[in-house]
């Protein structure tokens, strides 16, 4: 009898006291440990997280590729999974990004906003500069690698433990998105794309600030499109 695939839900989180409760308790109904890894909150994330019955580790403070890369390091799982801790992404979406990997026809599944819809992703000219944004950098990685994918960025994924550690990820921001899917493209494994809808995040605004970071996507893409790192 083929052995069930553990499951580790991997959740990168700083200040999001209002939402990781949640976000633990409806992601441990579909894995098998639940990992929060902490930005160095000034909140109570940490506290809540472990009372909600999360595993907490504390990341060293470079941002989320940075913490996703802590999760994958410890986690115990089979299979990995990783979701937002501010609520845009819901829990029960899980079973769709996994369900590729578990009948085996992926190694790396991602969330498409482009086909389930995003809440996020309009209102504003900053809104608007993103998604143009991710559209350029998607379509590139389309043209190099000959596939038709519609999202490149959005962080709802699952992916088997072993692929993630074969990657290889060197990103210390967002940028392990786009890192992760062209990575997973140079090396072959198989890549597929599930559509989801991403929510208005429950409290808060984004602290990401597209001025500040875009020229690291740029260059981030080029790298890792043009060679194989």
């Amino acid at each position: 009898m083929k052995r069930r695939q553990k499951i580790s839900v991997v959740i990168p989180a700083k200040n999001e006291e209002k939402t990781i409760v949640w976000i633990v308790k409806g992601s441990r109904r579909y894995s098998d440990e639940v990992i929060v890894v902490d930005g160095h909150s000034k909140d109570r994330t940490r506290q809540l997280a472990q009372k909600a019955g999360a595993k907490v580790l504390v990341d060293h403070g470079r941002g989320k590729g940075d913490g996703l890369r802590v999760g994958i390091g410890k986690a115990k799982g089979d299979v990995l999974v990783f979701i937002d801790a501010d609520g845009s992404s819901k829990p029960g979406d899980i079973p769709k990004v996994l369900r590729p990997i578990i009948s085996g026809e992926a190694d790396h599944v991602h969330g498409s906003r482009t086909l389930g819809g995003s809440d996020e992703l309009s209102g504003d000219w900053n809104k608007v500069a993103r998604i143009i944004g991710s559209q350029i950098i998607t379509q590139g990685i389309n043209w190099r690698f000959g596939v038709h994918l519609t999202d490149s960025q959005y962080g709802f994924r699952a992916i088997k433990t072993s692929v993630a550690r074969a990657l290889n990820l060197k990103e210390n921001i967002t940028t392990i998105e786009q890192e992760m899917i062209i990575k997973s493209l140079h090396r072959g494994f198989r890549l597929v794309e599930v559509p989801i809808h991403e929510y208005r995040r429950k409290y808060g605004l984004s602290v990401i600030s597209l001025r500040r970071v875009s020229w690291q996507y740029v260059l981030s893409w080029l790298r890792y499109l043009l060679f194989k790192n």
